[in-house]
């Protein structure tokens, strides 16, 4: 797709990236549903029926995630997103690729690990998820929105305002 005269995303891209940070932070910031369910499957084998409710918020959350990735995937591919700013020297364009690839990747892997442990049982996949993916998150996404500050105040790019206002 050419996207040479894309000035910015999509309002369906920006809504669905602002719609999955909301959700991603309230999964990181509030798991305590969860952790209380698999703390009680631990220790007794069983959960009350208040913990299975908020576990499954979380679990529903998780899968929230993983659909509305699914479409910004979508929209990814079939509408294009803008071409990279020019200020920002290669190094630090190859540094976005990848960090965008491991986002991506995150935020499809933890919900998947998340059901495996959740709904399948598996403990080591809820390991992963929950002491592993959940780091990798955190560290990606203060880069993302570390990267997004330098080019707004230190490269003075569009970068922020092609996923806010457009």
């Amino acid at each position: 797709m050419d996207r040479s005269n894309q000035v910015s995303f999509s309002v369906p891209q920006r809504v669905l990236h602002w719609a999955t940070a909301l959700l991603v932070f309230f999964n990181l910031l509030l798991p305590d549903g969860m952790e209380q369910w698999r703390r009680a499957m631990r220790q007794t084998g069983s959960a009350t029926p208040e913990q299975v409710s908020s576990a499954n918020i979380h679990a529903y959350v998780g899968i929230a995630i993983l659909a509305l990735v699914a479409l910004r995937l979508i929209l990814r591919f079939t509408q294009g997103v803008p071409p990279d700013p020019t200020r920002e020297p290669a190094i630090f364009r190859l540094a976005a690729k990848i960090a965008h690839f491991g986002l991506y990747a995150l935020l499809i892997g933890m919900p998947l690990t998340g059901i495996g442990a959740y709904y399948f049982g598996n403990g080591t996949a809820g390991d992963i998820h929950a002491d592993v993916l959940k780091v990798v998150m955190w560290v990606l996404i203060a880069g993302h929105v570390g990267g997004a500050l330098v080019h707004q105040f230190y490269w003075k790019t569009n970068v922020l305002r092609r996923m806010t206002v457009g």
